[in-house]
C-alpha cells in the first residue's frame, strides 16, 4: 500500500470512528426520549413524550443539530462501505491471522449488519420523521396543557401494535447491538486509544453500551405490544 493510500485509509478510519462515537451518544439521548412513551401508556394524549418531542421539534438548535446528525450517519455509512471495499480489494483472500479487533464472528460481518441497520433506519425514517413532518399524511394532533402538537406518542404505539413490525424492529436492534459491540471497540482502536492497559476496560464498556442500547430500545415495542 502506498504512503498516500495508507494515510487516506487512516483518515477515513479516524473520521468514521469519531462519527460512530458521536452517533452512539445520540442513541442514548434518543433512547431516553423514547422510554418516556412508556410512562404515558393508558393516556391517549401521551403528554410526557409529546411535550419532549414537541420541544425538540420546535427548538432551533436541535433542528439544526438534526441535520448534523443526518450528515453524521451518511458520512459513517459511506466511509464504512468505502473502507470495506478497499479492504476487499487489497486483501481478496482475507487474513490468515486475525487481530484482536476480529476475534468475534460479528466483526467479520460489520458491513452486512451495517447494511441491514441502514435499511431499518430508512424504514424508521419514513415511518416517523416523514410522517411527523407532514411529508407523509397520517399523524393526528393533540392538545397538551393548552398547546397543540403532533401526537407522536400515538403514532409510536399504533405502529408497535403491529406484530410484524415489532419482530422486524427487535431483529434490527439485535443486529445493531452486535454492530455497536464491535464498532465501539474498533473506534477506540482506530483512534489509537486501545492498548493492553485500557483494552479490557474498553472491551467491557463496549459490551455494556451495546447491551444497554439494544435492550433499552427492544423493551419499548415489547411492552407496548404486550400491554
Amino acid at each position: 500500500m502506498s504512503s498516500k493510500r495508507y494515510y487516506s485509509s487512516l483518515t477515513k478510519k479516524y473520521v468514521m470512528s469519531l462519527m460512530g462515537l458521536f452517533l452512539i451518544t445520540f442513541l442514548f439521548v434518543h433512547l431516553f426520549l423514547n422510554l418516556t412513551v412508556l410512562m404515558d401508556l393508558g393516556n391517549e394524549q401521551y403528554p410526557t413524550f409529546n411535550q419532549a418531542a414537541h420541544f425538540m421539534a420546535t427548538n432551533p438548535f436541535i433542528q439544526v443539530f438534526q441535520w448534523v446528525l443526518f450528515a453524521g450517519f451518511i458520512v459513517h455509512i459511506i466511509l464504512g462501505i468505502a473502507l470495506q471495499l478497499q479492504n476487499w480489494a487489497s486483501r481478496p483472500k482475507g487474513y490468515k491471522i486475525k487481530g484482536s479487533a476480529e476475534e468475534n464472528i460479528f466483526s467479520q460481518y460489520m458491513i452486512h449488519t451495517g447494511i441491514i441497520v441502514l435499511i431499518f433506519l430508512v424504514i424508521h425514517f419514513v415511518n416517523f420523521f416523514m410522517v411527523a413532518k407532514g411529508i407523509i399524511p397520517g399523524i393526528s394532533t393533540v392538545h397538551v396543557e393548552g398547546e397543540e402538537m403532533e401526537n407522536l406518542g400515538k403514532l409510536i404505539v399504533d405502529l408497535f401494535h403491529n406484530g410484524y413490525y415489532v419482530i422486524f424492529y427487535v431483529v434490527a436492534l439485535l443486529l445493531l447491538g452486535f454492530h455497536l459491540d464491535h464498532g465501539f471497540q474498533s473506534a477506540f482502536q482506530s483512534l489509537g486509544l486501545q492498548n493492553k492497559k485500557y483494552g479490557p476496560f474498553i472491551k467491557g464498556l463496549g459490551h455494556v453500551v451495546a447491551i444497554v442500547l439494544a435492550v433499552g430500545f427492544i423493551v419499548i415495542p415489547l411492552v407496548i405490544y404486550f400491554n
